[in-house]
């Protein structure tokens, strides 16, 4: 094997472990990890600048114009209105129909020339207080942009080895929000489907590259001074959890299917959204949603009193508050925040740029806390089910919904939790499944007219009498 990305698409397991020990492959280890320190910085700023002006729009310029106590109701539908005509504008560019958030995570390689609308459009969305994640645009990012500097340096590098790139930079900027290189790992392998002996030769060089995305992540001092502190999302803060019961079990399962439901509805919302946003309306039409996201964040904050931010935003950094005073929170208000945020979050996934996880995470652990309420319910058993569940429907990647609410929710709850994640967890996903299935014949695309008849051949002429000589 000449070199790395010489491997073909289906190799044995003998040649996947000779191709990593060849010296090809482990200087593809010594770019990928070089990649990997100049994309987390990449990562950093991309977050870094979202959330300094998420503190500038909605912190200090209100502050600036004597509006000490915080920004007025108005405010927030004049952000939103702007933010929503910023992201109009960015998705005239090309691109802007390589990701729909409501369509799920999608693992692809961005082509370069797709990044600038992706990062403008999901960079407004996110700073602008639209409710969807940073995570898609990260792995647009990584993959676009190692891509694009390989073949700067080196216009001749094979295809297979530009994949495995790819696939290493889009490792790299996703542990970067989740401070964690295993579920970067997880997510990229179940959302992409690499299996077999192809899995170790993708594998390595990202998790290699997810490593230093982490270790940039958590902040390594003197070599960088980067840190992500303020807005990857660690470990919530739940009790304590003994050996699971059968009420726990059952409860379980009625939340992993009315997960499953609201989350369809919510999927459901945005394709009807992104149907009926058409690239000629989008200039109107994304600031009138806006103002609608806006008006339901307000409509909120009056009614409960809580924080109008619990509406806006993707979650991430509401999520630890709302898991620690969930005491705090009546029947009603919880109810109020899901039907609130859930209604903004559909709307966004149909109109805007983003990724869907981290609103999801967020309405799970809602639901959880909605449900605690129940007899035999705890708290911590019952967020942690709804983190995993709405995982699994939104994204469609069970493993990656299990993982994902194990990590978050176990530090604090003990391994206790885990059979009720799971069990949970393959409910959800189960009934995705059936609620996605159409009936026969039935299809969401145009129909399709019947093409016109072919014409009849017209007939041969017969053959003349041929003369006996």
């Amino acid at each position: 094997m000449a070199d790395p990305g010489g491997a073909p698409e289906e190799i044995s397991a003998a040649q996947a472990d000779a191709l990593i020990a060849s010296k090809p492959f482990i200087g593809l280890l010594i770019i990928v990890a070089v990649l990997g320190l100049i994309l987390s910085i990449a990562a950093w700023l991309f977050l870094e600048g979202a959330f300094q002006l998420q503190k500038e729009l909605f912190t200090h310029l209100p502050h600036a114009l004597g509006y000490q106590h915080g920004a007025p109701n108005w405010w927030y539908l004049l952000v939103l209105a702007v933010g929503a005509l910023l992201v109009a504008l960015a998705l005239l560019l090309p691109g802007s129909e390589t990701h729909i958030p409501a369509r799920g995570l999608s693992a692809e390689s961005t082509p370069p020339i797709n990044l600038p609308c992706i990062l403008l459009a999901s960079f407004a969305t996110i700073a602008f207080g639209m409710v969807l994640g940073p995570e898609v645009p990260l792995i647009a990012l990584g993959s676009g942009l190692a891509v694009l500097l390989i073949k700067l340096a080196k216009r001749d590098t094979p295809p297979q080895a530009l994949m495995i790139i790819a696939a290493a930079g889009a490792f790299t900027t996703l542990s970067f929000i989740f401070n964690s290189p295993l579920i970067a790992a997880v997510v990229m392998i179940e959302a992409a489907g690499i299996g077999g002996p192809r899995t170790k030769v993708i594998l390595l060089p990202g998790l290699l590259a997810a490593g230093i995305g982490s270790l940039v992540s958590i902040g390594i001092g003197k070599i960088t001074g980067l840190s992500s502190a303020a807005y990857a999302i660690g470990p919530l803060p739940l009790h304590a959890l003994g050996r699971p019961t059968v009420a726990e079990f059952a409860w379980t399962i009625g939340l992993a299917l009315v997960v499953a439901v609201l989350t369809r509805l919510a999927l459901q919302g945005g394709m009807f959204t992104y149907r009926f946003v058409s690239r000629r309306q989008m200039l109107v039409l994304l600031p009138l949603i806006g103002l609608i996201i806006a008006g339901l964040a307000i409509a909120f904050t009056e009614i409960s009193g809580k924080s109008i931010s619990s509406v806006l935003f993707d979650g991430q950094n509401q999520l630890p508050g709302l898991v620690s005073q969930a005491g705090a929170w009546s029947l009603g208000t919880v109810a109020l925040l899901i039907v609130c945020k859930g209604v903004a979050y559909s709307l966004s996934l149909g109109s805007f740029r983003g990724g869907p996880t981290f609103p999801a995470m967020f309405l799970g652990a809602a639901g959880g806390v909605m449900a605690s309420h129940l007899a035999g319910f705890p708290e911590s058993a019952a967020v942690a089910v709804g983190i995993g569940t709405a995982v699994a429907c939104v994204l469609r990647l069970p493993l990656t919904g299990a993982v994902i609410a194990t990590l978050l929710c176990t530090h604090g709850a003990g391994i206790g939790v885990e059979p009720l994640i799971i069990v949970g967890v393959v409910v959800a996903y189960v009934a995705t499944l059936l609620l996605s299935r159409r009936p026969k014949g039935f299809s969401m695309a145009e129909p399709q007219r019947a093409p016109p008849p072919a014409p009849t051949p017209a007939p041969e002429p017969e053959p003349e009498p041929v003369g006996m000589s």
